[in-house]
């Protein structure tokens, strides 16, 4: 099974009776989260607001979330996806053995009572964080979870959406999307869009050494990733496209400066539920937008004499990009 069954923040604040966050901190990461969108907000269908909502908590640790969840679960480290697999057999009614929910660190009670709290609620929603996707299991672990929502359809409407961070990250996975039918780790180096996670992630072509040149746009990759990719980024050529001065454009062998988008450069954003929000700029800047800056790199590279495109496909999306 492939795919998310997924809604807008829109719905979830409507309709949304049973909430659980996996993986991520919303209080401190995402503070709004709670009064715009989920637990705090009073509606038609939930005129009660917090009384109306029951909020999950799933995480290996406390942390200041858990003062506004229902119920806690402290799962193991790494047993995620042990966890998502358990409550699949679970909602199916099959047989689950002791031994392995011992292993995650729960009780079998907590998770029936869990599995029946779902089945019970009118629209559920789960969100989930990098302590899902980046931890062991990554994007395994996301999909187990994403199938779980999917198959709790069955017995009634069950969401699953990703808590992005910074920047327009989702803006990111739209476009890639709609450009090659991947959200990420794609490669294009046989001249066609090949998709792999943990091959052609960019964590991993780092941690590798795969590449001898990076371009790095609307990113700081300097601060967020591990020890050996930060290590690699150093040693290789680094371009880096940024307003502000960052970890990465310290390290950077060129840091070309730009306008902020949506402050002096018009845009597109996506918000995390994918919904488009155009940008107009509030000021002018001296600098020019990211998408200029690539504009003119691209123009300069196709003068070279030597310059040669690999496939009608790219070449067509170049085009396309003009």
């Amino acid at each position: 099974m492939g795919g998310k069954v997924t809604c807008t923040l829109g719905e979830v604040k409507n309709r949304a009776d049973f909430i659980v966050y996996w993986g991520g901190n919303p209080a401190e990461c995402h503070p709004r989260h709670f009064t715009k969108y989920t637990i705090m907000q009073k509606s038609r269908f939930l005129p009660r607001g917090r009384k109306d909502r029951t909020m999950v908590l799933v995480d290996i640790r406390e942390t200041k979330s858990v003062k506004a969840a229902d119920i806690f679960l402290q799962v193991r480290p790494g047993k995620d996806f042990e966890l998502i697999t358990v409550l699949r057999a679970m909602i199916k009614d099959q047989p689950v053995d002791d031994s392995a929910i011992a292993e995650i660190g729960l009780q079998r009670s907590d998770l029936e009572d869990l599995v029946a709290r779902m089945k019970r609620a009118k629209f559920g929603v789960m969100f989930f964080g990098m302590g899902l996707s980046m931890t062991r299991g990554k994007h395994m672990n996301s999909a187990a979870l994403l199938t779980l929502a999917a198959e709790m359809n069955a017995f009634t409407k069950f969401v699953a959406m990703p808590m992005r961070g910074h920047g327009n990250v989702t803006g990111a996975d739209v476009v890639m999307r709609w450009q090659t039918g991947y959200p990420f780790g794609v490669s294009y180096h046989r001249g066609y869009p090949r998709y792999n996670p943990g091959e052609f992630s960019t964590v991993d072509v780092l941690v590798r050494g795969d590449t001898d040149c990076v371009f790095v746009l609307g990113a700081d990759p300097g601060a967020t990733m591990p020890q050996p990719a930060i290590e690699h980024l150093k040693r290789v050529p680094t371009i880096v496209l940024d307003p502000h001065v960052t970890h990465t454009s310290r390290l950077a062998n060129v840091h070309i400066t730009t306008a902020p988008a949506g402050i002096a450069a018009a845009g597109t954003a996506y918000r995390m539920d994918e919904i488009a929000l155009p940008l107009r700029p509030a000021i002018d800047s001296p600098y020019p937008s990211d998408f200029e800056v690539v504009r003119r790199i691209h123009e300069a590279i196709r003068q070279k004499p030597d310059w040669r495109v690999r496939s009608p496909w790219i070449e067509r999306q170049l085009d396309a990009a003009h």
